[in-house]
């Protein structure tokens, strides 16, 4: 069979998934160690029999639902290739707003200290150290195989302007203050149907799952906070699409300033945040 064949039969059998053609194109290339312009400019290319075998392994680790971050080993994050494994979250593209809210609160060109707290494989982290080369960005996690994959992302991008450290939310910062706090925790609640659907029913739970309400640990962290930032330095969340309120009466609650929500392109309050006093 031709590649193009071999497309169209994979494309069939994921019939349960809402890209399935993206799907066979990602395990293919991923197969051949090609890319996916490669399947298009070579669709009459006949496969080896060693490389019809894998094809069909990771077709059915697709049709039973796994995601293909997981499959192939890594996905893209604000143009960045980041390896991912179970261990961690998958980086979504709704997360990036995370980050482009983060790289407006404060000046571009002076030095600036930025924490991430939940860091995972450190997509958010390293995107913004990414865009800020002067910025001193602090990334940690409690999870110890999440710091190891995220330190081995810096590498790999060759990012080295950004520190690892292990631990519970803002108690593994370092001792410093922060100009921003960034965070996008676990904060679906323990109980939510969502939770045995599509790729999440994949991703660890603890990275997921925020309490028996799920706001629980964005309350946790905001307290953190105020011991760790800088007067006029900001606490950043990305949360549920229908958190917005909670999390913005919180931030009020604990005294800061100027609590503002921000949406995403579905119109939905997806991040919020506020000015330490």
């Amino acid at each position: 069979m031709q590649i193009k064949e071999f497309l169209d039969v994979a494309k069939q059998r994921f019939k349960k998934s809402s890209t399935p053609y993206l799907d066979a194109e990602v395990l293919l290339a991923h197969t051949l160690s090609v890319s996916r312009v490669y399947l298009h400019a070579h669709p009459e290319k006949l496969l080896s029999d060693k490389q019809k075998q894998q094809f069909n392994q990771l077709i059915v680790r697709r049709e039973r639902g796994e995601p293909i971050a997981y499959i192939v080993g890594h996905q893209e994050f604000w143009s960045l290739d980041l390896l991912v494994t179970p261990d961690v979250l998958i980086p979504r593209p709704e997360t990036e707003l995370l980050v482009e809210t983060a790289l407006t609160l404060l000046p571009v060109k002076t030095k600036q200290v930025v924490a991430d707290l939940g860091t995972g494989s450190g997509a958010i982290a390293l995107a913004i150290a990414s865009e800020r080369t002067i910025w001193s960005i602090v990334a940690t996690d409690s999870s110890e195989s999440a710091i190891r994959l995220a330190a081995t992302n810096a590498q790999r991008l060759h990012i080295s302007n950004i520190e690892f450290f292990m631990g519970d939310w803002c108690l593994a910062l370092p001792d410093c203050l922060f100009d921003l706090i960034v965070s996008n925790p676990p904060y679906i609640a323990e109980n939510d149907s969502h939770l045995q659907q599509g790729d999440v029913a994949f991703e660890p739970v603890c990275a997921l799952v925020g309490g028996t309400e799920g706001i629980e640990l964005i309350n946790k962290i905001a307290k953190q906070a105020q011991k760790f930032l800088k007067p006029g330095g900001f606490l950043l969340f990305e949360h549920g699409c229908d958190q917005g309120l909670q999390v913005k009466e919180i931030l009020m609650d604990l005294g800061y300033k100027n609590v503002t929500m921000v949406k995403d392109v579905s119109g939905h309050e997806r991040i919020t945040y506020g000015g330490a006093i």
